[in-house]
């Protein structure tokens, strides 16, 4: 008998953490890595937030609370969407996870039975296909190629849905491209959507505030109300706020589908941290200034390295509309040598030679669904990204 289930062998470990986690063990080595590969902003969570969960600590919130959410957190989030999205939800309506990750899971692992599908744009974040792999579903991907903005037509949605199909995933700005969905192409997609009353829509929110230069952000239940009753969106205070570690996702919809969730994370995790959960509810009562402070940042350092990207010989950086990643091409490159040797035989071959030969950790494309590609997390400081983007010309000029 086997110690390891059959499900945990459908799926395979984050290739984002691994990649992440081989630039550090080199980087202890003495190695001089330059890591771009985790999706982190670099700055301190703002100072408010800070005193707000000591403030806690010292209030004595330090003991279990309700399975999903404090009431005030609660309140506050439904503020939230209603103050910036439009959407009227109330408190019963909400849940709130350790992580905007358990809220994708807690949703698909209450909901999907064996044989169900999940449409999943790629590419995608890395832990869509596989978290519905563990909940006994089967993804569905759909390709958005670069030349249509990496963003999936309302007829390759048409053309992908079937009787089983439960869910899309919709992730806009996204997670690994930037690429974003505005309210005209999403309103091609909600009207689709609203043919095919059995598919419900998860719309992971989570790069909302993360947006440049005119992209207006919308999400799927503002542009089509219609869709609201068998809508999940999740968001969370970890890209906006720069509170990675606290880990407080949340979503809101149907109260059945809530409760459900409910049910799920009161036999896995229980509550999110007490602490935590105070901060955020600081982060969404409290000062915004935060948010366009950072936003500037990334802007710049977008620029930054798509300008230093498209310098090198055979990669094509497109601009994206918001979040903090490129997603290049390096269609151009494959079969090429590097000049210690490797040859360029996919993405996965490049990232591995940049990483060997230059000290500069990418994820290469397959992880996200498409290739060639790589993606680069640009939440780093411009003097890091500029010698990063050097490093990466310098590997390209000397392909052969």
């Amino acid at each position: 008998m086997s110690l390891l289930s059959q499900t945990l062998a459908r799926v395979k470990p984050s290739p984002t953490i691994a990649i992440t986690g081989r630039a550090r063990e080199l980087a202890a080595e003495g190695r001089d890595i330059i890591s771009l590969s985790a999706g982190e902003p670099d700055f301190d969570t703002p100072a408010h937030i800070r005193e707000a969960a000591k403030a806690a600590i010292d209030a004595g919130h330090t003991r279990y609370t309700a399975v999903d959410g404090i009431p005030e957190l609660k309140r506050a989030i439904c503020d939230k969407f209603a103050r910036e999205n439009g959407l009227d939800y109330k408190p019963s309506q909400v849940t709130v996870g350790t992580g905007g990750k358990q809220i994708l899971y807690n949703a698909l692992m209450a909901t999907l039975n064996p044989g169900d599908e999940v449409i999943i744009p790629a590419p995608y974040w890395v832990s869509y296909p596989d978290m519905v792999l563990l909940a006994g579903g089967t993804p569905v991907v759909i390709e958005g190629a670069m030349q249509n903005g990496y963003r999936i037509t309302p007829e390759q949605l048409e053309a992908a849905i079937t009787p089983r199909t439960k869910w899309v995933i919709l992730n806009s700005p996204s997670n690994p491209t930037g690429a974003g969905y505005g309210e005209d192409h999403l309103r091609g997609l909600a009207d689709v959507l609203m043919r095919h009353p059995h598919v419900w829509i998860l719309s992971d929110d989570i790069y909302e505030h993360l947006v440049f230069d005119d992209f207006r952000f919308v999400t799927p239940a503002q542009v089509e109300p219609g869709l609201k009753s068998r809508t999940l969106t999740m968001n969370g205070v970890s890209k906006a706020y720069a509170m990675t570690g606290w880990r407080i996702g949340y979503g809101a919809g149907p109260e059945e589908l809530i409760r459900a969730m409910a049910k799920l994370q009161s036999q896995s995790t229980s509550n999110p941290c007490s602490i935590s959960q105070y901060a955020a509810l600081a982060a969404l009562e409290g000062p915004q200034d935060y948010i366009n402070e950072s936003r500037a940042v990334f802007q710049r350092r977008r620029d930054l390295v798509v300008a230093g990207l498209n310098a090198c010989p055979g990669i094509d950086c497109p601009v994206p509309q918001g979040a903090f990643y490129v997603y290049p091409s390096i269609a151009a490159l494959i079969g090429k040598t590097s000049a210690a040797g490797t040859v360029i035989v996919d993405d996965e071959a490049f990232a591995t030679a940049l990483l060997d030969e230059t000290g500069v950790a990418v994820v290469f494309g397959a992880a996200f669904g498409l290739s060639p590609h790589f993606r680069i997390s640009y939440a780093t400081s411009d003097e890091v990204l500029a010698d990063a983007c050097a490093r990466i010309k310098r590997f390209c000029e000397g392909l052969r």
